[in-house]
């Protein structure tokens, strides 16, 4: 039982379930401050949340002071871009558009990793699998009520592309030099820093208003995203330096945050309901997700 709940399966599904969960806190934090800004106290928080497990005050010092370029590139790459361009592109396009968007991360993913890594290069059988579980994101979102070709505003479109490729690079970065440090010391460094990027640059991009006198459900949705973003992208960070995982294998797990979303839409939102489409979209993704672990299992 041990050796299953530290299998990189199980973890990266852990991971990804937690990330499913933070779609309603956003929008109440949202509604009390600017994107950049709530996004910057999220992982600052983070940040401050993991850096009592990251090691003695010798050993902060020592890898911070030996990795700094590496910790900063995670932080911009893995924080600070990734999140300024979430939060600006979702705001900018249809729910159900971004969701598509979003859900397609593992394409962006398998790609980028082609170009970037010696071991982790596409075939015929993964392609398909891939592009399997996108179709499904695809049918989940197209299923949704909110979904408007005509309200699409091309930058925001744009926006979430780069997205998923500053996202795939990312990830490219940890994987290459996981070795380095270990993960809770990286995931608390660069959320620190990229968390103070973020507050630093939403001063000269939305100039929000600094208060302290938010109701209490600003406050339990920023903590509530801290603790998740803190456990989440921990456990990446620690997957991605796995001996054997590779960056493309590993982001398909992705595929699970639409659909874990649609049923918590359905749990907790009192207009959302089960349909035929949602639920069809659910089934091709959960058919490429077994494509992907038949492929890996039997190279």
């Amino acid at each position: 039982m041990k050796k299953y709940l530290l299998s990189t399966s199980f973890l990266a599904i852990l991971a990804c379930l937690l990330w499913a969960t933070p779609f309603t806190a956003i929008k109440i934090g949202l509604k009390y401050t600017s994107p950049l800004y709530f996004a910057g106290l999220r992982f600052f928080i983070s940040g401050l949340i993991l850096l009592p497990f990251a090691g003695g005050y010798k050993s902060i010092i020592s890898s911070v002071k030996n990795h700094r370029s590496y910790i900063l590139s995670v932080a911009i790459f893995q924080t600070t871009l990734l999140y300024g361009l979430f939060y600006t592109g979702v705001d900018l396009v249809p729910g159900a558009l971004g969701a598509m968007l979003i859900g397609a991360q593992p394409l962006f993913a398998s790609i980028m990793a082609h170009l970037m890594l010696k071991n982790d290069k596409m075939n015929l059988k993964k392609t398909i699998a891939v592009l399997v579980g996108v179709v499904g994101v695809c049918i989940i979102s197209l299923g949704r009520k909110d979904f408007d070709f005509k309200s699409t505003i091309p930058l925001g479109v744009l926006i979430l592309v780069l997205n998923n490729i500053v996202g795939s690079t990312g990830n490219i970065i940890v994987s290459k030099y996981a070795n380095r440090m270990p993960a809770i010391q990286l995931a608390s460094f660069s959320m620190l820093a990229g968390g103070l990027f973020l507050i630093f640059g939403s001063q000269f991009i939305e100039n929000p208003i600094l208060k302290v006198d938010y109701p209490s459900e600003f406050y339990i949705s920023l903590i509530w995203l801290a603790i998740v973003s803190a456990t989440s992208i921990s456990v990446w960070f620690a997957l991605l330096g796995r001996p054997g995982v590779k960056v493309s294998n590993l982001n398909t797990w992705k595929f699970i945050i639409p659909l874990f979303g649609a049923c918590l839409s359905w749990l907790i939102l009192p207009n959302e309901s089960p349909d035929t489409i949602s639920i069809l979209g659910m089934i091709v993704i959960s058919i490429s997700l077994l494509m992907v672990n038949y492929i890996n299992r039997n190279k």
